[in-house]
């Protein structure tokens, strides 16, 4: 029997700097990968690029003058409300460092007791405690501290309130803070708005509003364009972005689908099989001590090759162990399931025996896999490749 199905490599490439051929650079270090471990590519095998690595190849940065200035351009006001905002020095601090610049005065509404994706500004158990409806009560500043005091968060040590309203006030902006679940609570302080969340933003802006807002802008509506030579994202804008310095922030990679596209042709060439290609951002999994949900990307992968694109259509093992084939056993349990695989139906939802299998898309797995093989720090790997993804129990040859 076969003894190895899926596999995940990190794989090293010299630091990326901006106008660095990133194809050659993939592609000279997969060849190299696969020269050292004694590697045979196959057709389907995936080679995934961290968004990061193409955003830097691509220069694709903007300062906090640079959103100020677009800022200032798109609202023309000077008091604005955000909502929202993930708590998260690295995500979004930057950015709105570059927002206070535009303001004199802003309206923070923070969702409680944590952000979109996880990051508690308290334990939630004091809500119970504290006698607190999440989803009707509307809370100032002052009642927040009363009711929650100074809580840092346990793995960074900030009070994100705290952080965020020094940030605010160094740049001259004078900030008040309200605490709701509901987005319209910021519409008696100011009807403009610059919606902060991720993956709510546009029902965000919809309620909004519908609620008599006058002006909604998202954070994808930011940096769309160059400001005095700046990256930009046309399609994200400031969403999936990430710090860079004290004043400037990484955005989201553009052309990614031709960069993908590029490298795909690149990879089959050098090898003459059929890989696949994709760029990778946040994995889509949540933590279950720190209860974080990774995705602070806008996507989990921005672009992919065609043979990416799909669901899982994937039979239980153990559903069939301990049904179809309960009387069997060794050999004959073994051909069994083999040939239940080999001539499974090509599209198995509603089916008992997929019960448990993830429905989830090929790219949102497949990403998450690479986030985790890559990991988010030293590990110095922003290159993936997966070998053996598709391939199921059923296949013998390697």
């Amino acid at each position: 029997m076969r003894t190895v199905g899926t596999t995940s490599r990190g794989v090293r490439c010299p630091v990326i700097r901006e106008g660095d051929d990133l194809v050659q650079i993939v592609t000279d270090a997969i060849l190299a990968c696969g020269e050292e471990q004694g590697i045979r590519f196959a057709d389907k095998d995936i080679v995934a690029v961290t968004e990061a690595v193409v955003a830097r190849s691509q220069g694709n940065y903007v300062t906090t003058d640079a959103i100020a200035k677009d800022c200032a351009a798109k609202f023309g006001t000077d008091t604005v409300g955000l909502t929202f905002p993930i708590l998260s020095r690295n995500r979004i601090a930057i950015c709105l460092k570059g927002i206070a610049k535009a303001f004199k005065k802003a309206y923070i509404l923070m969702s409680y007791p944590s952000d979109e994706v996880g990051n508690h500004l308290f334990d939630e158990d004091l809500l119970d405690e504290k006698g607190i409806n999440p989803w009707s009560d509307v809370l100032t500043e002052k009642q927040y501290r009363e009711l929650f005091g100074f809580t840092k968060h346990p793995f960074t040590g900030v009070d994100y309130v705290e952080y965020y309203g020094d940030l605010f006030r160094s740049q001259g902006c004078e900030v008040e803070f309200v605490f709701a679940n509901d987005v319209r609570a910021i519409l008696p302080y100011t009807k403009n708005v610059l919606c902060c969340d991720i993956h709510t933003r546009r029902r965000s802006q919809r309620r909004l509003l519908a609620a008599g807002a006058e002006k909604v802008l998202l954070l994808s509506d930011l940096m769309t364009a160059p400001v005095d030579g700046s990256g930009y994202n046309e399609q994200y804008g400031l969403l999936g972005s990430n710090k860079a310095t004290e004043d400037s922030v990484k955005l989201f990679p553009r052309d990614c689908q031709a960069f993908v596209n590029k490298l795909a042709d690149s990879l089959r060439k050098a090898t003459g099989k059929q890989i696949e290609a994709m760029i990778y951002g946040d994995g889509a999994f949540k933590d279950p001590m720190g209860k974080i949900w990774e995705l602070a990307d806008p996507v989990v992968s921005p672009a992919y090759t065609e043979g990416l694109e799909g669901q899982p259509n994937e039979l239980k093992l153990k559903y069939l162990a301990d049904n179809d084939f309960a009387a069997l056993s060794g050999e004959a349990l073994t051909a069994a399931i083999k040939d239940s695989i080999s001539n499974k139906d090509s599209d198995l939802k509603g089916q008992m025996s997929s019960q448990g299998t993830t429905p989830r898309r090929l790219t949102d797995l497949i990403g998450s896999l690479c986030d985790l093989t890559s990991g988010s720090g030293d590990k110095g790997t922003p290159i993936i490749l997966i070998q053996g993804y598709f391939d199921n129990f059923a296949k013998e040859e390697k």
